[in-house]
């Protein structure tokens, strides 16, 4: 019904859409210290007549548009903050930020929500209901969107349903990709802590070897996945760090291993600490060593809700075509703190296509060379739009909070 207007729309803005993207790009900053970022969004928000919330939980912000008529409130979610990385683009918005770059795409998502914002403030006369346009800090880190529904950003009008968006390399460009059921796991983090006796390196019997305890319990746990957890339901326990020693004969007193596990259930991320607990405990008393477990849980898993993401399908075919939105049955075991809205409300988060070979845009997400394909940003903007009155004004989507 609108599709064409959107359509239209979003490509005028093309342009000013880029713009605000390389700015924010050329600027990255960390998470919770996206101040010159969020005065941006802010500008643009209040440019545009809409309320305007500033420092939700720190450096975040929350727009709302007011249809005319009574409704629903849905929520378009962005995050602003960049990674540690340093940039090795040769392009002229290169980051201006020594040691931080934009290498996971939220300058596009930010951008593609302002662009959103801007496309349906030209409806608010034919709205029943609201939207609400969040900008959130800190995803990468410490789970922004956590702390923003603490600070109230789903209240004031009360959300009744969250969409948000993700650049993805390895989709072409044009395209987007929905996922029904479970689509990112909960990415938690453990540290293992083993204790033995130190000693000479000479006399192994008058000590308890930590390292050999460590590596043990290293071993054990790569057959956690394999053998104790159902072969059709995916995991992940990678340990990524062990240190311990500081000579080269001399047996340490501790050895510390750091990693992380990835679960797409709920029940299965509540059995994974028992599991992996249990390894450890056994190696170590068979060792006389001791331990320390700390299981660290972060995001949750990402489980999209099936009307949502039928609502998110039918919006993109609209303004991209039928050939223009990929349904994919393959999870990724890569996290997002989007999880945090859909815990509150039903929600659908999916992936924005940058794959362009001919433009030489293949690098993958968290890489220092990664680009994206300026040209998925309008199209970005004009399905959110779409998603959002579709919802709002043709009130076909159920606000059932089952996650099937």
């Amino acid at each position: 019904m609108y599709k064409d207007i959107i359509i239209e729309k979003s490509q005028e803005i093309k342009d000013e859409l880029i713009r605000i993207r390389r700015d924010i790009h050329a600027h990255p900053e960390p998470g919770r210290k996206e101040f010159r970022t969020s005065a941006l969004v802010a500008e643009k928000l209040k440019e545009l007549g809409l309320e305007v919330r500033t420092n939700v939980a720190e450096t975040g912000v929350v727009a709302t548009l007011r249809g005319k008529y009574p409704g629903k409130t849905i929520l378009l979610r962005a995050d602003m903050d960049s990674l540690p990385i340093t940039e090795k683009n040769d392009v002229e918005y290169k980051s201006q930020n020594p040691g931080y770059m934009h290498a996971c795409g939220h300058d596009a998502h930010t951008t593609w929500v302002i662009g959103a914002a801007m496309i349906l403030s030209q409806f608010k006369d034919q709205m029943h209901g609201n939207v609400k346009f969040l900008f959130q800090p800190d995803e990468e880190i410490d789970g922004g969107a956590d702390r923003m529904i603490k600070d109230g950003a789903l209240e004031n009008p009360h959300v009744d349903a969250a969409i948000g968006a993700h650049v993805w390399p390895t989709v072409e460009s044009g395209k987007i990709g929905v996922k029904y059921g479970p689509m990112m796991a909960a990415p938690d983090h453990i540290t293992i802590k083993i204790y033995g006796k130190a000693g000479h390196g000479a006399e192994p019997h008058n000590c308890i070897d930590p390292i050999s305890v460590a590596c043990q319990v290293y071993m054990s746990l790569q057959t956690l996945v394999s053998r104790r957890i159902n072969p059709v339901e995916p995991a992940v326990v990678t340990i990524a760090r062990i240190t311990g020693g500081t000579t080269h004969n001399a047996i340490p007193e501790k050895v510390e291993m750091e990693g992380t596990v990835r679960t797409l259930t709920n029940e299965l991320r509540e059995r994974m600490p028992h599991l992996i607990e249990n390894i450890i405990k056994g190696i170590c008393e068979a060792n006389n060593a001791t331990y320390e477990f700390i299981y660290d849980p972060h995001y949750p898993a990402v489980i999209n809700n099936s009307d949502m993401v039928a609502l998110v399908e039918k919006a993109g075919k609209a303004i991209l075509g039928e050939d223009g939105v990929v349904v994919t049955d393959k999870p990724t075991m890569g996290g997002e703190d989007f999880s945090y809205f859909q815990q509150k409300v039903p929600g659908a988060f999916f992936i924005v296509g940058t794959y362009n070979k001919e433009k030489g845009l293949t690098n993958s997400l968290h890489n220092p060379k990664f680009n994206i394909d300026e040209d998925i940003i309008p199209l970005a903007a004009a399905v959110l739009a779409q998603s959002a009155l579709t919802y709002l004004n043709e009130g076909k989507c159920s606000n059932d909070t089952s996650r099937t």
